[in-house]
């Protein structure tokens, strides 16, 4: 139990499928498997921090990595998409983002960036007096105070980390920015011009205008990243 087979690793996995026969299956977490690589990973495979596995748990178990403002232990913590890795050490701070491959990467960002991160709004739900809370495509859950009936599912927050205070928020809907996060398109960017309700159990249709073409994507994959213009770096 909690191994996994390094040849059947989901596919957004940065890693050399042959050279041994287990990788690391990563704890239940935030984000969900095919979206996600257990830390280890990013510190020994992307980073290159470490030789083997061993040497990456050593790191980690000594506090030298912190994920979205918290120092990070667990080397099976699941990591995803938008989330933010800092090395203090090194003064090095990263984001995990999706490359054309539809495959977890690294983008290296700067030490205010890494202050804050960017969070869909996947749920809302009902709690005492009457109040919502939103539930983020990260496992957070945030109150939103008096912005509570401004912020609708699928629009997109900049968070500041750890202490999860709403910095931006930006909407869903045509004119704003976006990024595919999976399927064909995965990490093309453009401008929301359509979005198609269907009636059927079928997903909502989003049609993305770049600067000399349009395309469509199923409504899970997009992910609203600011509105006169990207506010996320290396996108």
């Amino acid at each position: 139990m909690g191994h996994q087979k390094r040849i059947a690793a989901p596919r957004s996995w940065k890693i050399k499928r042959k050279v041994s026969y287990w990788s690391v299956d990563p704890v239940p977490g935030p984000h969900p498997k095919d979206r996600s690589m257990p830390l280890l990973l990013l510190v020994r495979d992307l980073l290159k921090l470490a030789d083997n596995s061993r040497e990456a748990k050593r790191i980690l178990n000594e506090g030298n990595v912190v994920v979205n403002g918290k120092v990070r232990k667990e080397h099976k913590f699941p990591i995803g998409i938008f989330d933010v890795l800092s090395v203090p050490k090194l003064k090095a701070h990263y984001m995990v983002l999706l490359d054309k491959k539809g495959k977890l990467s690294l983008i290296e960002i700067g030490e205010e960036a890494a202050s804050r991160k960017l969070c869909r709004v996947d749920g809302r739900t009902m709690i005492k007096a009457g109040k919502r809370q939103l539930n983020l495509h990260d496992g957070r859950n945030i109150l939103p105070g008096e912005r509570n009936e401004a912020i609708k599912t699928h629009d997109s927050l900049m968070i500041s980390v750890p202490d999860n205070e709403i910095l931006q928020h930006f909407a869903y809907e045509a004119g704003n920015k976006a990024v595919v996060i999976g399927g064909k398109h995965s990490a093309e960017t453009g401008e929301i011009e359509e979005i198609r309700k269907t009636k059927s159990t079928n997903p909502n249709v989003v049609r993305i205008k770049q600067d000399e073409r349009s395309f469509e994507t199923i409504e899970d994959y997009v992910f609203v990243v600011g509105k006169e213009k990207i506010e996320i770096p290396g996108v």
